[in-house]
């Protein structure tokens, strides 16, 4: 990869979209074809709380070793190849990480030239947001300006903590083109570049809801960009590899865990309702037109915590008077819950079927979900009580599995920190520390831009009741303790409709856990898309697992599932649609 101000599109792929992902992505990615840089993203709330209690354990931990392992297979080829590494696989320990990179690299004859980045871990200042015995991790969201300087420095690998995902694209962008802090327009590119590529194979037919589509999706292969001076990219993948990338594929990406159209970082604030995607051939698309503005004075700041304890029983009810069974098991434990966990939730999923061919599909679970701040009560005398009910209770009592210990949760919250209080450092491979300043051009947070009117108005005439996913795909996820659900489809006369029928009222109808919490809609007509943010749906985020699905991955699936009056001159203009897979 070159460091002068390069003219030459530059190949970035990803090789991990979280930590576990697949082992084998990054031999893949290094020998499937031409590449400059290769990226892995590795964090996520989740993770961060996992690695905080690693820490915890071993003060020298706190990173993800499975990257370790992962180099040590791939390092030399990656620099017979000339491909440079980025990773946020610091996590909370960049730094150890970046010795632990060193030493393997020695062992191996190899010596790479190592830099790291650092300053993002804000533990030692908790009182400023939380109560300090509570907090496990703090750790702000900086941007890419840190990579680019390791990568000016001569490193042929970068290990990161805590930056935005996008940052491990933009930041060898920034080093190749030479772009400057306030070249806006190209870095918000390479960020939406960076958003598509951060998840791996869910841009290349992974989690997507057309996927029946596709001709191979038994492996998908992870996605790069051939990113331009100008910020715009296309995207694509290694020939050869399963999976495709189309401007829905993209398109189910790009909504993944996003909110309005100003999509705000460290860096710049990128405008999702200017991007254009187009189709440039077999596995080929161009992103371009993207604008962007100063990014926000402040930067978000992680926050993951213990917030308790936490047990369940799951109790299997089968076959006749499911409704019946489900109220003898919670009356019978209702004197020993009482006055014991502080909170207490019962959830029946009805998964039994009339007249079933086998026994499992004859059952319904009745989940007994348990959390309090003393681990003692939610631990024996939960599950005791329950166990005691095996010859008491309903016919056929059993449960899915015999009950355990308590186990800890944690809740992750976000606070905010202006750039100018949070130092962020580049660390070289001859480890020479530079500060790297605050973006010296920021903006107060913007109101939404008023919503466009969709146009054409959609057909009228017959309609015909169907499930909405026969009009539209969806991409769902979590964001702290709120849900971000959206929803695109293909042709103007679908969207036209999409627009002005899938309103916060009847979102609330069709997901009626959603009818008492605050809901967001915005739309992006460029993709064809309504983007709904959900406050609250997750509790305390996915660590706290307060619902059934923590992190609503499949949230878009059960709004595809649903029945709605479709007009029948809109599904006719979705089969009679040229943009299909090519």
């Amino acid at each position: 990869m070159s460091v002068s101000h390069g003219q030459d599109p530059l190949r970035i792929g990803n090789a991990s979209g979280f930590y576990g992902d697949r082992f084998s992505a990054f031999r893949e990615m290094l020998t499937g074809g031409a590449l400059d840089v290769l990226t892995g993203d590795y964090l996520a709330e989740l993770t961060m709380l996992i690695l905080a209690r690693d820490r915890l354990k071993d003060p020298g931990a706190g990173y993800a070793k499975g990257f370790l392992r992962q180099l040590e297979d791939c390092l030399g080829l990656a620099q017979e190849r000339g491909v440079r590494i980025v990773v946020n696989a610091g996590g909370l320990n960049p730094a150890r990480l970046a010795e632990a990179v060193a030493a393997l690299g020695e062992r191996l004859g190899l010596h790479p030239r190592v830099g790291h980045v650092t300053g993002d871990d804000l533990l030692d200042r908790a009182a400023e947001f939380t109560d300090p015995a509570q907090l496990l991790a703090a750790n702000a969201y900086l941007g890419a300006f840190g990579i680019a300087d390791c990568l000016r420095a001569g490193a042929d690998v970068v290990v990161t903590g805590r930056v935005t995902d996008a940052a491990l694209v933009v930041g060898p962008a920034v080093a190749h083109f030479g772009w400057g802090p306030t070249d806006f327009d190209a870095l918000a590119g390479a960020v939406v570049a960076g958003h598509v590529l951060e998840c791996g194979a869910q841009a290349t037919g992974g989690n997507y809801g057309w996927f029946t589509e596709l001709a191979d999706l038994t492996r998908p292969g992870f996605p790069l960009a051939e990113l331009h001076a100008d910020g715009s990219s296309v995207i694509t993948k290694h020939p050869g590899t399963g999976g495709a990338v189309t401007v829905d594929t993209v398109t189910a990406q790009l909504l993944y865990e996003t909110g309005g159209s100003r999509y705000l970082g460290p860096d710049v604030t990128a405008r999702l309702d200017t991007v254009r995607l187009a189709q440039q051939g077999p596995d080929r698309v161009r992103i371009g037109g993207v604008r962007g503005e100063a990014p926000p004075a402040a930067l978000k700041v992680g926050l993951n915590r213990l917030g308790g304890w936490r047990n369940e029983v799951v109790f299997v009810l089968t076959g006749l008077d499911i409704e019946a069974k489900a109220d003898l098991v919670q009356r019978q434990l209702a004197e020993e819950l009482k006055d014991g966990p502080a909170e207490v939730r019962w959830t029946l999923a009805r998964t039994d079927r009339p007249d079933a061919a086998t026994e499992q599909q004859a059952s319904a679970l009745l989940q007994l979900t348990v959390r309090d701040a003393d681990r003692d009560r939610v631990g024996r005398a939960i599950t005791a009580a329950a166990v005691e009910l095996g010859l008491s209770s309903y016919p056929g009592f059993h449960l899915t599995a015999p009950p355990g210990p308590a186990n800890p949760y944690g809740v992750f919250t976000a606070a905010f920190v202006a750039q100018e209080e949070v130092e962020h450092w580049a660390v070289h491979p001859d480890g020479t520390r530079r500060p790297i300043p605050p973006a010296p051009l920021t903006a107060a947070p913007h109101e939404e831009p008023p919503a466009p009117a969709p146009a054409p108005p959609y057909p009228a005439g017959p309609t015909r009741r169907a499930p909405l996913g026969r009009v539209a795909a969806a991409r769902s996820g979590d964001k702290g303790g709120d849900a971000n659900l959206g929803l695109w489809t293909r042709t103007d006369a679908a969207w036209s409709w999409l627009a002005a029928t899938l309103t916060t009222d009847r979102l609330r109808e069709l997901l009626p856990e959603t009818a008492d919490l605050t809901v967001h809609r915005y739309l992006l007509p460029n993709l064809r898309a309504v983007n709904f943010v959900i406050e609250g749906l997750l509790g305390e985020g996915v660590a706290a697992q307060a619902r059934f699905d923590p992190q609503a991955k499949a949230l878009g699936e059960w709004l595809r599932s649903r029945h709605v009056d479709i007009p029948e001159a809109v599904l006719t203009s979705l089969a009679t649609s040229s943009e299909a897979v090519l």
